[in-house]
């Protein structure tokens, strides 16, 4: 709330005004009264009363608009700092956690923000002084009810004493449940197809289902919790009213008071009843609110990588300039990257296998270096940590001789170009995953890549051309489609370095002939690293690394290692690949 504090004190200003307003009414009504009782003229206090009770509802109107606004404006600022967090966020925290989650605390707890964050503790800074004032002159008339009136109402302070933790922890439960359920339906949604081709949709069902009963659960008891605490101020109120009016009768009758007064006190008394409802359901309102704040401040806690420096298609096109273009303030010069492993040990979590065990090699600038080796190698997590969506436990990852953690995340990122091994495509069009991280590329640029990554013909077919889009992950375009797309999109960064994860594991044979040759000629542009299962892809390389169990094994190039290396011979001797293969045709 601290940023739009003015919004908050102004609402709060006018809704106080207004109740302020309404305290003053029942001295007037009883004033209305006496002058009745003398037989005096009344409609100039008519004209008072009915201008009190006018101006108090504007006053009170205008406020709560004021408020409803600010309290969209609290909700918007969460929702966007919160969305960015989300962004920066590191890879593994991200890993750790349910993507379905991750999304509920943007959408619905900050939907309970909306209503908890600001309506409530203005209510509570208004009925306060007002609950106050109403005590003061209630006493002023009549102490004795007075006694009478705060003797009822003590069963609320007990009623919310005992029930406003218990809403809380249901309130908190209720949240983390529908947590669950998005994280569920995430599951089920991003894999759809599996799930239709297992014939497991009665299962799935069954799951969401008692996700959904979890929720309802825990719904039900901040509900009863609430309706026991709401209950118990309406039945005070009334009892104090019964008793007031039973006290207060036999007051007039003795003389200890005069109607006049029991009537101001009795008015005092409705419009405390709302106040008293109000301050209960702000308690209620409180303890959810509180439960949804900290599920996003557990967000904002995350590991978040820094975001300093130009932003980075600024860096893209850096690197694209001549060397004698004056450069941002730490950023590289354009040309090839060197990279070097430097004894490197790394598990992706404790108590887990190491992915990496004392691992160093060396990648000069330009040309193409291979990784191969059986799956769970380490092959992938090199990129991983090249790219630094994970740091090593020990040894330095090098990138132009500087360690990647000394490197801006931003400029890093913005000198590789990565195609991932499942080649993701985002909801939306051709166009835009093209362009996605490199929005300037266009033009002629744009046109050489896609002759580059054999993707003219697909274009040509798809009704729109570039501006079709593309389904959701990309589901109305094959695997290999998908995967042209990502080195495409690769391409067009124009890369100092160049990562390709299995980028033609689903391409059929001449389609990865052709991309063979355009990753080739990127290969005497820039440096190019492949992890490939399939030797025809990387044989050609410049030099193969086999790795196996997290270790470097041997390097050399296909001849070599055909004769050097047993391991390297048996995965070539598998795919009847036992000499180096000619040029592509």
């Amino acid at each position: 709330m601290r940023p739009h504090l003015a919004g908050v004190l102004t609402g709060v200003s006018l809704g106080l005004l207004g109740s302020l307003l309404a305290l003053v009414q029942p001295l007037a009504a009883k004033r209305l009264v006496d002058e009745l009782d003398g037989g005096r003229a009344t409609a100039g206090w008519i004209l008072l009363l009915s201008a009190l009770v006018l101006l108090g509802a504007v006053l009170a109107a205008a406020g709560q608009y004021v408020l409803e606004r600010t309290s969209e404006a609290v909700v918007h600022t969460t929702r966007r700092e919160l969305t960015a967090r989300l962004l920066r966020l590191r890879v593994p925290a991200v890993e750790r956690a349910e993507p379905g989650d991750l999304i509920s605390r943007v959408t619905s707890d900050t939907t309970v923000l909306r209503q908890t964050a600001v309506q409530p503790v203005a209510s509570a800074v208004v009925c306060v002084p007002v609950l106050v004032g109403a005590v003061v002159l209630m006493g002023l008339l009549d102490l004795v009810l007075l006694g009478v009136t705060l003797g009822a109402l003590g069963l609320v302070a007990v009623a919310v004493t005992v029930t406003a933790p218990r809403i809380g922890r249901a309130a908190g439960e209720a949240q983390e449940a529908v947590g669950a359920m998005g994280a569920a339906l995430e599951r089920v949604l991003g894999a759809f197809r599996t799930v239709k081709a297992a014939g497991a949709e009665r299962e799935e069902t069954a799951r969401l289902h008692r996700t959904a009963a979890d929720a309802r659960r825990a719904g039900l008891r901040a509900a009863g919790w609430e309706a026991v605490s709401g209950t118990a101020g309406a039945v005070s109120v009334q009892i104090a009213f019964l008793l007031v009016l039973g006290v207060g009768g036999a007051r007039v009758a003795s003389g200890a008071t005069d109607v006049s007064e029991l009537v101001a006190f009795l008015l005092y008394l409705f419009s405390l009843a709302p106040r008293v409802h109000q301050l209960v359901d702000v308690v209620g309102q409180l303890q959810a609110g509180g439960a949804a704040a900290l599920r996003v401040a557990e967000v904002e806690r995350m590991p978040a990588e820094r975001v300093d420096g130009p932003p980075l298609h600024a860096l893209h096109a850096l690197h694209a300039l001549s060397p004698s273009a004056p450069a941002f303030a730490g950023a590289r010069r354009p040309g090839p990257a060197t990279v070097a492993f430097d004894r490197v040990g790394f598990a992706y979590r404790p108590g887990l296998p190491p992915a990496h065990r004392e691992v160093s090699f060396t990648v000069p600038a330009r040309g193409m270096t291979a990784f191969v080796g059986p799956s769970g190698a380490g092959k992938t997590t090199v990129f991983s940590l090249i790219e630094r969506f994970h740091e090593p436990d020990s040894g330095r990852v090098l990138l132009d001789g500087r360690d990647v953690r000394e490197w801006p995340p931003a400029e890093l990122r913005a000198a590789i170009g990565y195609v991932e091994q499942d080649s993701p495509v985002l909801a939306g069009t051709l166009r835009d995953n093209l362009l996605l991280g490199a929005p300037a590329a266009a033009g002629a640029r744009l046109g050489e890549v896609l002759r580059r990554a054999r993707l003219e013909a697909l274009v040509a077919r798809l009704p729109q051309g570039l501006d079709t889009p593309v389904g959701h992950r990309g589901d109305r375009l094959s695997g290999g489609e998908r995967q042209r797309i990502a080195i495409a999109r690769a391409l067009l960064r124009a890369p100092r370095l160049l990562l390709l994860d299995e980028a033609t594991s689903q391409l059929d044979a001449a389609n990865e002939a052709a991309l063979r040759e355009t990753v080739a000629d990127a290969a005497r542009r820039t440096t190019v690293l492949v992890v490939a299962h399939r030797l025809s892809t990387v044989a050609a390389a410049d030099r193969i690394v086999v790795m196996e169990e997290g270790r470097v094994r041997a390097v050399g190039t296909h001849a070599e290692l055909l004769s050097a290396d047993a391991l390297y011979r048996e995965l070539a001797a598998t795919q009847f690949l036992s000499a180096p293969p000619g040029p592509p045709s």
